[in-house]
């Protein structure tokens, strides 16, 4: 399993959000392109970048950040963040994003991204399903930056592409992230065992180097991580296992 880092960007600044709240938001006096510098230097491959403001209203405030990651080549860029037309799409990739992540269109424009899969290649676009668990325990689907909720469960959504090149797809826990209260283990278990020939991608919880083993005993391909990394909480030989070039 490949640990990757994450780094969300509001208004030009690296910030994390508390399950998925605008208004409950931590913001580092960190430097985008040093926190790449950083994770590059203890191994990571591939940085996985949100938008927020794009998540939030379609805004391209940090499009000029993303470029200047992008520029560099040593770490690949995974992003995501309002990308919900093909103009937006093919913008990010022409800046040199190795892949888009695809949330709200994933739901509200299937066969779009259907389309945007089969154009695009399967490399180079992930899926982003964040849920929220139920009372009943069902995880359903949110969108737009997390302030929609639908009433679609996971599973549905995915029905949509089952008959498609999709690879990888980014699932977040939304009541876990950035709350350092451990992965949804049963979550990634069970797409695992329901999809075993997506390449999943974890993320919401992450606090120690044992929540990254017991995410890579699940079956999941990769695990995102955003605070535990940024506060700095877990060791960097505890990430050596997970990071390509550690």
């Amino acid at each position: 399993m490949r640990l990757i880092p994450a780094v969300d960007l509001k208004g030009g600044y690296c910030v994390r959000l508390l399950h998925g709240d605008f208004t409950a938001e931590t913001r580092y006096d960190t430097d985008p392109g040093a926190l790449l510098a950083r994770y590059r230097a203890v191994g990571a491959d591939w940085l996985h970048v949100v938008d927020l403001d794009g998540a939030r209203n379609g805004s391209p405030g940090n499009r000029d950040i993303i470029s200047q990651l992008a520029a560099q080549t040593a770490v690949k860029l995974q992003v995501g963040g309002g990308l919900r037309n093909t103009a937006a799409v093919t913008q990010m990739l022409d800046m040199g994003a190795a892949r888009v992540v695809i949330g709200s269109a994933a739901v509200t424009q299937a066969d779009q991204v259907r389309a945007w899969l089969e154009h695009f290649g399967p490399e180079r676009m992930a899926l982003a399903f964040d849920v929220r668990l139920g009372e009943d325990g069902i995880a359903r689907v949110a969108t737009h930056g997390w302030q929609h909720q639908s009433d679609l469960p996971l599973w549905n959504a995915l029905d949509h592409f089952t008959d498609s090149e999709l690879k990888h797809v980014l699932c977040t826990d939304v009541g876990r992230d950035g709350a350092l209260t451990g992965p949804n283990i049963e979550l990634y278990r069970e797409a695992a065992r329901r999809h075993p020939q997506i390449e999943w991608q974890a993320s919401g919880g992450i606090r120690d180097a044992r929540d990254l083993h017991a995410l890579a005993s699940t079956g999941a391909a990769a695990a995102i991580s955003g605070k535990a990394l940024l506060d700095g909480l877990i060791p960097a030989e505890d990430l050596q296992p997970f990071l390509p070039n550690a």
